[in-house]
């Protein structure tokens, strides 16, 4: 009984975060031409946000920010997504990682790393 009782401490305290389907989500941004990604995008920092001690800009003006520097507050945002990460897994920074994807045009795959991770602590 004394393990229910912390288990819903722990619960109560953590933010909830949205469980996305990753296939679902890879096919809603290629059938929009992207315009799901962006939303994604958005989702993935705020819930990030929540969950890391780590905060960046919020969804709508991490992509405010990305278009006015013309991409390059991208590259920051995927190393502090990788740093995110890692903080909400409990292990180390996953944030050089994440910005050598990005650097060989392979952030979606961060997108993909980040959901799978956020998606093991949404409840």
């Amino acid at each position: 009984m004394e393990n229910q009782t912390q288990l819903s401490d722990v619960q109560a305290v953590k933010p909830h975060v949205k469980h996305r389907n990753v296939v679902l989500a890879i096919l809603f941004s290629i059938l929009t031409c992207g315009i799901y990604g962006l939303y994604w995008f958005a989702c993935l920092t705020n819930d990030t946000n929540l969950l890391s001690k780590y905060k960046t800009a919020g969804g709508f003006g991490a992509i405010v920010f990305t278009v006015l520097t013309c991409g390059i507050y991208s590259y920051y945002w995927h190393y502090k997504l990788g740093k995110k990460v890692g903080d909400i897994e409990g292990g180390s920074s996953h944030g050089a990682l994440y910005l050598i994807l990005c650097l060989f045009c392979l952030g979606f795959v961060n997108f993909i790393l980040a959901q799978c991770a956020l998606n093991r602590v949404a409840w």
